[in-house]
Order: structure tokens, then sequence, then C-alpha cells
């Protein structure tokens, strides 16, 4: 891209692990809710998604949007969902729209279709349960939070229907610096390490699609989404899987 990328919420765990890895790769402008601590290495402004003025001044000249920011709590209460989360999301495409963005990428999250476990837990995060979601189920929220993801993607099916942008909607697992979760099945399952994390989004920045809905995991051998949408359409090659992993050691490894 020759037209730096726009990163909302780049002060967050997704943010963090997306700039961990792909911090060269792209001439970045990141979005922060609070003044950093450190001085960021890129073009940065402070403030909310939900102040227009400032999503004008950060979408300006950029050639895609990847939007993290938002409340992260998945006990978060629905008035701040829904400001943050839904009206902020709307707030910011509008942005990027009357810039002429061309490309959406939203952090959604496996708590869009939370409720999908209630009655098959804990068999589906073991590796012998081969029931799967591959993103063509409807939302299925276990929360506010979920409501508000899912809320995120019928955004960005909207925004992609009536201007033609292109969307993809992650809904990511369970994001962890170094080893994945111990002795926790459903975190085990829907583990995703920080350099598949990097590389799904870097996925979802270079490749041609329309709109889709695809799984941010690594490639665990427990798993319950289906990362076929991610493999097939973004070109996704999961490097790390939860199985690999003995205590707090790598006993495979691919570098």
């Amino acid at each position: 891209m020759d037209e730096p990328v726009l990163l909302t919420g780049a002060g967050g765990r997704v943010g963090g692990a997306i700039l961990d890895g792909l911090a060269d790769d792209y001439d970045w402008r990141l979005l922060f809710h609070s003044e950093p601590a450190e001085e960021p290495a890129h073009e940065y402004l402070v403030g909310d998604v939900v102040d227009a003025d400032l999503m004008r001044e950060a979408c300006q000249g950029v050639d895609a949007v990847v939007h993290l920011a938002g409340d992260p709590r998945p006990d978060a209460p629905w008035d701040s969902v829904l400001e943050n989360n839904i009206h902020g999301t709307k707030v910011l495409y509008d942005a990027a729209i009357d810039a002429g963005v061309d490309r959406l990428v939203y952090a959604s999250s496996n708590h869009a279709v939370g409720h999908f476990e209630t009655e098959r837990r804990p068999d589906l995060y073991r590796a012998d349960d081969d029931f799967r979601l591959d993103g063509t189920e409807l939302p299925q929220p276990g929360n506010f939070y979920g409501v508000s993801k899912a809320a995120g993607e019928t955004l960005g099916r909207f925004y992609h229907d009536e201007y033609g942008v292109s969307v993809c909607n992650i809904r990511i697992g369970n994001l962890t610096e170094g080893h994945p979760p111990i002795d926790y099945e459903r975190g085990q399952a829907m583990w995703l390490s920080h350099r598949d994390c990097a590389h799904l989004h870097d996925r979802a920045l270079q490749a041609e699609y329309d709109r889709e809905i695809v799984y941010g995991i690594s490639d665990n051998d427990r798993k319950y989404y289906s990362l076929e949408r991610a493999k097939d359409v973004l070109g996704y090659e999961p490097r790390d899987n939860s199985a690999h992993f003995d205590g707090e050691e790598r006993v495979a490894d691919d570098d």
C-alpha cells in the first residue's frame, strides 16, 4: 500500500500484536485512546472514535483502516458498548467512506458467537469433536460486548453493500503472548498467537475480497472455529498450534 493504514485501538493487546509483527511493513497512522507512555515510532493521534472531527482527520489520505478501538471488556455494560463499540464504529466508518478509504478490517470477537458453546461445552473444545463454526452462521452473542461486535459486523455489511468498500470481519479468539493457556480447554481451542495475529491482519490488508467473516485463531488441534475461509480467501497460513506446548515449553516449532 502506498498510503498510510489507520490502526485504531493501537494501545490494546491486538494492536500490540499487529505492531510487533508488522511495524515496518506499513506506513501506520495510530489512534490511541489516551496518550501512550512512550513516543510511538509512527504518526499518531489521541482520542475517541466517537469524535467525528478526529475520525475525519484520522482517515484523511489512508488506504485502509484496521479498526480495533472500543470497550474490550466482556462484561462491559450496555451504555458503554452502545456508545464506544456500535456508535463509534459507525462514526469511524462514515469518516472512512467520506475520505475514500477502500478497505476496512474490523476486529470482531469470539463473543459474537458465544452462545453456540452453551449446550456443547466442554466437548466442542476437544480435538476429537468435529463441530465447526465457519462464518456463515448468524451471530449468537454471549454478552452485550458480543452483541456490539455482531452489530459492528452488520455495519460492515451495510457499508460494503451501500458503498462498495471491502470489509473483513475477524472474529478474534484468545490472543495471548507466548504460550497458550495451560489446563484451560476453551482457551486452547480458540488460542491465537501473536505472530499468527499479525500475519492474519497482514493478509486481510493484502488479499482480494469483497466482504468476509473469518475466524482469528491459530491452527490448533483443539478448535471449533473453521479456518478454511481465512486460508482460502485471505491466504492465511498460521504457524502455531496450542497442542505444541507442554506446560510453558514449546515442544514443536517451525521457526
